[in-house]
């Protein structure tokens, strides 16, 4: 259970402190080394619209993405100064206009990637996108912080959403390496529960597997009972006081996506605690 390298997407001053925050109470933990990354926007150009910008224009967005970068750097500096893990400023440019691909980019060579919630209010589409190409793509457990987060823990009470899939199987092993070595985990099936819940041999196996690293590790059933997967998720963790969830992303087509609805997409935007997502 040791993190050695977090990778911190800075994207917007207003998220900034919030998730140094959040990846300061990990880095502390096993003195990881963090980076705090920034993509500077490059002004997209679309094929087949015709239209004149000035140059001017350009020189100012160029100008207000470096007084952009600049004012999170500083909020990266503030929070770097009084700690004691190795941090690392780093500041790259989308010179192809897409802040996804330097982001994925960076994170596949990092034990985890620590990212904003969906911001509904935020008018660059490029931002809004970001979490899910991060997570389909970087082959990295994407840890998402809430607007409002505020906490003093991170991964020591954890409810992890599990089911026999590929994405469930690597968000429980690289729940591992996130939560705490003596964490509380509650390993969570969501469906009709069994008569039998010693005969339930996927999700205990799993749960020994969990145990012999050091977790205290709880296996319960939940029926739906109509409600969506991501509230079923929710009220656990509210049940369990946890101050993080786990869960595999992503795990249908984009066409079930559309027609029935998904729990990551509501959990990437309504979920009031941290989550761990891996695809």
């Amino acid at each position: 259970m040791t993190l050695r390298t977090i990778l911190v997407c800075l994207t917007s001053a207003q998220s900034a402190a919030r998730l140094l925050d959040a990846a300061a109470l990990l880095a502390r933990r096993d003195n990881a080394h963090v980076i705090g990354l920034h993509v500077v926007e490059s002004l997209v150009m679309y094929p087949g619209i015709a239209v004149h910008i000035p140059e001017v224009s350009f020189k100012g967005f160029a100008a207000s993405q470096q007084a952009h970068a600049k004012e999170i750097k500083a909020t990266f500096e503030t929070h770097a100064k009084g700690e004691t893990y190795p941090s690392e400023w780093r500041k790259l440019s989308s010179e192809n206009g897409l802040l996804a691909d330097s982001i994925v980019a960076s994170a596949r060579s990092v034990d985890l990637v620590v990212m904003a919630q969906d911001d509904d209010d935020e008018d660059r589409q490029q931002v809004n996108s970001l979490q899910e190409r991060v997570i389909k793509e970087s082959g990295r457990p994407v840890l998402i912080i809430p607007d409002d987060f505020s906490a003093d823990t991170l991964g020591e009470k954890v409810v992890l959403g599990w089911s026999e899939t590929r994405e469930a199987t690597h968000a429980a092993h690289d729940l591992i390496d996130v939560a705490n070595p003596d964490a509380e985990i509650r390993v969570l099936r969501i469906g009709s529960p069994p008569s039998n819940t010693l005969a339930d041999h996927a999700a205990n196996d799993m749960a020994i597997a969990l145990a012999r690293h050091g977790p205290r590790i709880e296996v319960v059933h939940r029926d739906k009972d109509g409600e969506k997967v991501a509230d079923v998720l929710a009220h656990e963790a509210f049940e369990m006081g946890a101050d993080m969830l786990a869960t595999g992303a992503f795990g249908h087509s984009r066409a079930y996506d559309f027609v029935i609805g998904a729990a990551t997409r509501t959990l990437l935007r309504e979920a009031k605690l941290p989550v761990l997502f891996s695809k």
